[in-house]
């Protein structure tokens, strides 16, 4: 086979090639628009389901959804959802035409559980509360509250009970036995189940063993407040300013050293002034006045006070 041969034979392959590379971008980028632009079946909530609410076929059913807003853990077939007969239950409230996700229901065959619902890290801790410490049982679950402590300080059983702020923001995970919202009807329990750093688990189970624990509704997204004092029986009083004061928090950087004063300019010292009594002085004899008659006429004389 002659050199030009070769030649031609070797530039009609890398041709060839070029026209494979060519064509499958142009296949693969067709297939992914026509993807982006398509939909997939995907399994939504037929009914409202609460907490510990079994799924079953009857409650669920497949709408389309465009391929880009597909959320993740979203089931695409019966078989995926509930394998082989195995049900689930709700680990959470899914509206009506929600998705059904992976981490809003249990796993495969297993009922409702507390503790999927805990972030990594977390735990449950359980404390005991009464109608007024658990706000009269308007607290829900996931709300968020302030633990209150009402304790006697050791080793001062003179000054009375004290109050602190043991935890802020804490999420609520039930109310007594009770796992899912109550639509706003007031629930009556004596525990409410928190979700704690295992420190404050810790906390909270030493604040029940020392005192008595109340727990505070907070608003939604409220930030914790940094600074928080401590409530005596010494504050049980009338306050004009509108309760209690809380000082200003620390700056950063309040703590460097403070600068030197600038130099005072030098003065020069006022000249001693010796202090002389003043001389005495003598009286002066201003005389005497009498009165001459001369007949019917009467003149004013002056004698002596002639030496001045």
């Amino acid at each position: 086979m002659s050199r030009q041969t070769l030649i031609a034979l070797a530039g009609a392959i890398v041709l060839g090639l070029v026209a494979v590379f060519i064509a499958n971008s142009y296949l693969n980028h067709a297939q992914t628009q026509a993807y982006a632009g398509g939909t997939t079946k995907i399994a939504v909530a037929r009914v409202p389901m609460a907490y510990g609410t079994e799924i079953t076929p009857d409650k669920v059913r497949f709408v389309d959804y465009p391929n880009t807003s597909i959320p993740p853990g979203a089931f695409t077939s019966a078989q995926l959802l509930l394998p082989d007969g195995k049900k689930r239950q709700a680990l959470t409230q899914i509206a009506t035409n929600e998705p059904i996700l992976k981490d809003k229901i249990s796993a495969e065959g297993q009922g409702a559980s507390i503790s999927a619902l805990l972030p990594d890290g977390m735990r449950a801790a359980t404390v005991r509360i009464n109608d007024v410490s658990g706000v009269a049982g308007f607290i829900q679950p996931n709300d968020h509250v302030d633990v209150l402590i009402t304790r006697t300080p050791p080793g001062d059983g003179n000054a009375g009970e004290v109050t602190d702020v043991l935890l802020q923001n804490i999420n609520v995970i039930a109310m007594g036995q009770q796992a899912k919202d109550a639509d706003g009807k007031p629930i009556s329990a004596r525990t409410a189940t928190l979700e704690v750093a295992p420190i404050d688990a810790q906390k909270l189970a030493l604040g029940e063993a020392a005192g008595s624990l109340s727990l505070v509704l907070r608003k939604p997204g409220e930030p914790s407040n940094p600074v928080v004092e401590t409530v005596s029986m010494n504050d049980l009083r009338y306050n004009m300013y509108g309760g209690a004061r809380y000082p200003a928090p620390a700056v950063v950087g309040s703590f460097a050293a403070a600068p030197k004063p600038a130099p005072v300019a030098a003065v020069a010292p006022r000249p001693t002034r010796r202090w002389t009594p003043p001389k005495p002085v003598a009286p002066v004899d201003m005389g005497k006045q009498i009165e001459v008659y001369r007949g019917t006429k009467s003149d004013q004389v002056k004698v002596g006070g002639y030496g001045r």
